[in-house]
């Protein structure tokens, strides 16, 4: 997105982030994504950890935006930076459908067919700002997150450049929310992770999908410890429901309805693996 604008009329004076954080198992400083981007494009940087304070609202103000863009920045705005400029806010979701931390996530998991981008004019509530324009965009039976979520990226970034150059014709027009018909992307809570084989193998299967590949699914073994799940899919075969099975290659786990025939796994520590790989080295989970 970062990079669809600095190639537009409206390239970014002045790109805010977080500061770098420690990541991984070696706790390794690492850099935001946008912050790494805007140092490729040779883009002014500001990492703060409390955008709201003097200092930070000197470097936008010296800036002299003509607007701001938010997305996917994790901290909250607030007065006077909230209306000391128009303010837009790209959200992946059909607003008011899927306000929240983890819209992407949610649309997946709850088998919907479709979701979309939204420029809003970011206000205090949650995701609850006017709405410019929105866009659809159809979830595929193979989607995950890491595919999804690149195509939204992609989608934003243009409607994003249209609403800029609607702004600086002051033809942008924003609609209000209904509120009535809100839904809520609550954060992934760590439960959510663990298949829970007692479930319908159609929603374990989307489960992997929705947390694939960032977060992460995982089987809970029973000798405590974690199969990863990285790709996976609902099959009409008759396994006990708890148990894995070998057939052809493959593993299959028994659900609540259906089994869930396990294709990518990670063993706790290791790498990632196509499943005959992994039944060449490991025995059976037990769960």
């Amino acid at each position: 997105m970062l990079r669809k604008l600095a190639t537009s009329a409206h390239r970014p004076l002045l790109v805010v982030t977080p500061p770098d954080r420690p990541k991984g198992r070696g706790r390794r400083m690492q850099s935001p994504p946008a912050a790494e981007v805007a140092a490729e494009l040779s883009i002014e940087l500001l990492q703060t950890a409390a955008v709201n304070d003097e200092e930070s609202l000197a470097r936008i103000r010296a800036a002299r935006p003509e607007a701001v863009i938010v997305c996917a920045f994790g901290q909250l705005i607030r007065e006077p930076l909230l209306s000391e400029w128009p303010m837009l806010n790209i959200h992946p979701s059909l607003l008011p459908h899927w306000r929240g931390a983890a819209p992407i996530e949610r649309a997946i998991m709850a088998g919907e067919e479709c979701t979309g981008v939204c420029v809003m004019r970011l206000t205090e509530g949650l995701d609850s700002g006017p709405v410019a324009l929105r866009e659809e965009v159809a979830i595929g039976s193979e989607d995950d997150f890491g595919t999804l979520s690149a195509k939204l990226a992609d989608l934003g970034g243009e409607l994003l450049v249209q609403a800029l150059d609607l702004l600086a014709e002051s033809r942008l027009e924003f609609t209000e929310q209904d509120d009535e018909a809100a839904t809520y992307a609550e954060k992934i809570a760590a439960e959510e992770r663990r298949l829970d084989p007692a479930r319908p193998a159609t929603e374990l299967a989307r489960t992997v999908r929705a947390l694939t590949p960032h977060v992460g699914a995982y089987l809970e073994m029973a000798a405590g410890e974690r199969l990863g799940v990285r790709r996976a899919r609902a099959v009409d075969v008759g396994v006990k429901t708890g148990e894995v099975k070998a057939e052809w290659g493959a593993l299959l786990l028994g659900c609540g309805r259906g089994a869930l025939r396990l294709e990518l796994v990670q063993p706790q520590g290791g790498k990632r693996m196509a499943a005959d790989a992994y039944l060449r080295g490991h025995s059976l989970p037990k769960l």
